[in-house]
C-alpha cells in the first residue's frame, strides 16, 4: 500500500518557527469554531455547501450588505435583481453551457420540456436588462449592481465552511461602457475597492494580471484588444501587478485583487474583467455619437467576491474580535445583583434606542462567570451594573481582552459607543476608529 507524505523545508530555525506559529494561529482563528462560539451560523448534511445563518450571523451579514449598498449608491451604481432559474438557451448563447456546464445545477420541467439552470453568475442576466430598449452613448458608462444569489457545484470534498460553498451571494456589478472609458472606470473602481478594503481593516493588497486561458471564447484579435486595454487601464490607475498566466475568464482578461490578513495569508477577493465577447454573443448594442450601432465593453467587477467567503475571511482576520461597527452583538449589560436587574434593562433599552445591538444578562450567576461567558463569545463591550451604578446612573465599561474597567455616566458611555459603532462611511470628516482594548487589529505589512 502506498502512502503520500507531505513535508516542508526551511532555511533557518526562525523561519520554521514562524511557519509553525502561522499554523497555530490559523487553527486558533478557524472561522468554523469561532462561528460556533459567536452563534453566527451552521452547516448540516441536508443542505451541503449552504449556510444556515443564525440571528447574530445574519446581523453581521446585513451590516456588511448595508455598508456596501451605501458605497455603491454613492459611486453611481444602479441596483437590480435578476431571476434564479434561467432557461438553458441563454446559457448556451452566452457560452457558459459549453465552458461552465459541469459547475451548474440543472432543473427540468417535464410538462414544458424545458431545461433550466440555477444561475452560477449574474452576467448574462445583466445583459438582458441592458438590452431592454434602445441605449444611447449618453447613458454610458452604465453601472449595474446586484447582490446576486448564485449556485455552483463544488465537489463535496472541496467544501469548507464559509470559504467554499455551493450557494453564495456575490457583490456583483457590470459596467457597460465605451472602449475609451475603460481606463477611467478602472481608476474609479480601484479607488472604490481601496476605500472598502481599508474600512474593513485591510491596509494593502496585491494585484495579479490574469491573461487568456487555453479554453476561451473570442478571437485572438479580440483578446489582444482586451488585454491591451486592461494594461493601459492599470497604468492609468497606477496599479502594479504580477502576471498570472492563463488564468483569465473564458471571455476576457482580469485583474485579481489579493488581500493579506493579520497572519500573512493571501486571499483573492476582488476582480475586474474586461469583456468584449459577451456583448457580442448576447447582441448588446448602443447608439454611438455618430448614429451607428456599436457593442459596449462589459467590465465585470466584484470587491468582496462573495459575502460568505468574505465574512469567513473577516472572522479569521480579527479572530472574532470585530471592531464595534462590525460586531453582530455590540454590548451586553451584565447585572451584579438581582436588585440591579431593572436598571440593567433600562441601560440595555437605552443602548438599543441609540442604535446599538445590545442584550441584558440577568442570570443568577456571579459577575465573573458572566464576563467569562461573553468574552468567550467575543462580545466587544460589557457594561457591568450593580446597586452603586443604579443609584448613580453610571456603568462600569469593560472591553474585550482588557482587565480594566472604566466607570462613566450612562449618557457618556452611550455617546462614546455610538460614535465608535458608526460605520466608517457615515462618520463625519472620516472620524478615526477607536480600537477596543484587546481588539486584534490587522498587522499585515504594506505590499508592493
Amino acid at each position: 500500500m502506498l502512502s503520500r507524505i507531505y513535508g516542508t523545508a526551511w532555511r533557518t530555525k526562525e523561519e520554521l518557527e514562524a511557519y509553525l506559529h502561522r499554523l497555530a494561529e490559523a487553527e486558533r482563528r478557524d472561522h468554523r469554531r469561532i462561528g460556533r462560539e459567536m452563534d453566527l451560523f451552521h452547516i448540516q448534511e441536508e443542505a451541503p455547501g449552504s449556510i444556515f445563518w443564525h440571528a447574530k450571523g445574519w446581523t453581521l451579514y446585513r451590516r456588511i450588505e448595508a455598508y456596501m449598498r451605501r458605497k455603491l449608491q454613492r459611486a453611481g451604481y444602479r441596483e437590480v435583481r435578476t431571476p434564479q432559474l434561467v432557461d438553458r438557451a441563454l446559457w448556451e448563447a452566452s457560452g457558459h453551457w459549453e465552458k461552465f456546464r459541469e459547475h451548474m445545477f440543472i432543473a427540468t420541467v417535464a410538462e414544458e420540456e424545458k431545461t433550466l439552470a440555477l444561475k452560477p453568475m449574474n452576467c448574462p442576466c445583466h445583459v438582458q436588462i441592458f438590452r431592454q430598449g434602445v441605449r444611447s452613448y449618453r447613458e454610458l458608462p452604465l453601472r449595474m449592481a446586484e447582490f446576486g444569489a448564485c449556485h455552483r457545484y463544488e465537489p463535496s470534498g472541496a467544501l469548507h465552511g464559509l470559504m467554499r460553498v455551493r450557494a453564495f451571494t456575490q457583490d456583483d456589478a457590470h459596467i457597460f461602457c465605451e472602449e475609451h472609458q475603460i481606463a477611467a472606470e478602472t481608476v474609479r473602481f480601484v479607488n472604490l475597492l481601496s476605500e472598502v478594503y481599508r474600512d474593513f481593516g485591510f491596509s494593502s493588497f496585491a494585484v495579479k494580471f490574469s491573461d487568456r486561458p487555453k479554453v476561451r471564447a473570442g478571437s485572438d484579435e479580440v483578446w489582444d484588444r482586451a488585454e491591451a486595454a486592461l494594461r493601459e487601464a492599470c497604468a492609468e490607475a497606477g496599479v502594479s501587478y504580477t502576471l498570472n498566466p492563463g488564468e483569465g475568464a473564458f471571455y476576457g482578461p482580469k485583474l485579481e485583487f489579493v488581500l493579506n490578513d493579520a497572519i500573512g495569508r493571501d486571499w483573492q477577493c476582488g476582480t475586474l474583467q474586461v469583456d468584449f465577447v459577451l456583448p457580442e454573443r448576447l447582441d448588446a448594442e448602443y447608439v454611438a455619437e455618430d448614429g451607428t450601432r456599436r457593442r459596449p465593453v462589459m467590465l465585470h467587477r466584484a470587491i468582496l467576491g462573495s459575502f460568505e467567503r468574505f465574512i469567513g475571511i473577516l472572522i479569521e482576520h480579527y479572530a472574532g474580535r470585530f471592531p464595534l461597527w462590525l460586531a453582530p452583538l455590540q454590548a451586553v449589560v451584565a447585572s451584579i445583583v438581582t436588585d440591579a436587574n431593572p436598571y440593567a434593562e433600562r441601560v440595555r433599552d437605552a443602548l438599543i434606542e441609540a442604535g446599538l445591538e445590545a442584550e441584558a444578562d440577568l442570570r443568577n450567576e456571579k459577575i465573573t462567570a458572566k464576563i467569562r461567558d461573553h468574552s468567550l463569545a467575543h462580545v466587544p463591550v460589557i457594561l457591568v451594573v450593580g446597586r452603586r451604578e443604579a443609584e448613580a446612573g453610571t456603568v462600569a465599561l469593560r472591553r474585550l481582552g482588557g482587565a480594566a474597567q472604566e466607570v462613566m455616566k450612562l449618557e457618556e458611555a452611550i455617546a462614546e459607543l455610538t460614535a465608535e459603532a458608526t460605520p466608517p462611511d457615515l462618520r463625519p470628516g472620516g472620524v478615526e476608529k477607536k480600537a477596543g482594548e484587546g481588539t486584534e487589529p490587522p498587522s499585515s505589512p504594506p505590499q508592493t
